[in-house]
């Protein structure tokens, strides 16, 4: 399948790389951050903890705090070193669809939205001092040069979703407030599970091409031919792709094959765009919510295809 170089990114503004120059770039991306980066990346992680532990309000009661997103799932570049950590409460939860049997009982305990906000942030400012809370989801930790990456420090609640289709009729996730009252639900553990064994599958190579399409993303984005995107979003164009195309060939032919399959499943002529998912397998990749659409996607899978200079 050829792919339309009429379509995204201006041909002419996109800085393209000589074979020798992708393949020198595809050699350095295919691990991620070395192991100083990712003691940093450690280091905000247990200091998030230990802030939430020893914060009186959150001793003796369910809560669950760790890093997700693309730290834990092993697809960090370095241009995108910070860190999500989740703060989690699972002394109640919330819940769509329809169980089995009789509704779960109604929490008549004291966590409320609000509570579980303003104890997160107190935990925080006691730690760390300066913390930013004007986000309408997660509380910014500002970095320290040498010692530890900024963090996105976001509470949340355990959330199901009853579904006779999931293992076990359900799929446990976590649900997010903003302060403007939307709530956001997110499936870590389904994305962290999901992307571990397709990388097996794939002999390890599923993680490789998302790293090196969010370090392009990264160049794309610094050159002004594309708006910066989550890099989230890569990892998720790329999980659609079928596991054998990760197989053939070597290294570069599974990054130019993975750039194919996803500019078809994109195609104006096909549907298939509108079947594919996050990493977690429940959440539709486009559609209300998201802070992508499709056009965000050809303009990536197109400006990295020139880039790396792939041709017709």
């Amino acid at each position: 399948m050829r792919l339309n170089a009429s379509r995204g990114a201006e041909d002419g503004m996109v800085t393209r790389l000589t074979r020798d120059q992708r393949l020198a770039l595809i050699s350095k991306w295919k691990s991620p951050p070395g192991p100083s980066e990712q003691d940093r990346l450690e280091r905000a992680e247990r200091m998030v903890r230990a802030a939430i532990s020893q914060h009186h309000p959150f001793q003796g009661i369910n809560v669950m705090v760790g890093a997700k997103g693309s730290y834990p799932n092993n697809t960090n570049v370095r241009g995108d070193s910070d860190v999500d950590i989740k703060v989690q409460l699972n002394e109640c939860f919330y819940y769509d669809g329809q169980p089995g049997g009789l509704d779960p009982p109604n929490y008549l305990g004291s966590w409320t939205k609000e509570k579980l906000r303003n104890e997160v942030h107190a935990a925080l400012i006691n730690r760390f001092g300066s913390v930013d809370a004007d986000h309408n989801i997660a509380f910014f930790v500002p970095e320290v040069p040498g010692s530890r990456p900024s963090a996105d420090v976001v509470p949340c609640f355990k959330y199901v979703l009853y579904d006779h289709g999931a293992p076990g009729g359900q799929y446990e996730g976590s649900v997010v407030f903003g302060r403007d009252g939307k709530k956001v639900v997110n499936w870590p553990e389904l994305q962290l599970t999901n992307g571990r064994a397709k990388n097996e599958r794939t002999a390890r190579r599923y993680k490789f091409v998302v790293r090196v399409l969010k370090n392009v993303e990264n160049d794309l984005a610094a050159q002004g031919i594309i708006e910066a995107l989550p890099s989230y979003f890569s990892e998720c164009l790329i999980y659609n792709v079928p596991d054998p195309v990760f197989l053939a060939g070597d290294l570069d032919d599974a990054v130019r094959e993975s750039l194919r399959e996803v500019y078809r499943q994109m195609d104006s002529a096909s549907l298939e765009c509108k079947r594919m998912v996050e990493p977690n397998g429940v959440k539709p990749l486009f559609g209300e919510g998201q802070k992508w659409d499709e056009k965000d996607a050809l303009d990536l899978i197109l400006g990295a295809w020139r880039y790396l200079a792939y041709g017709a």
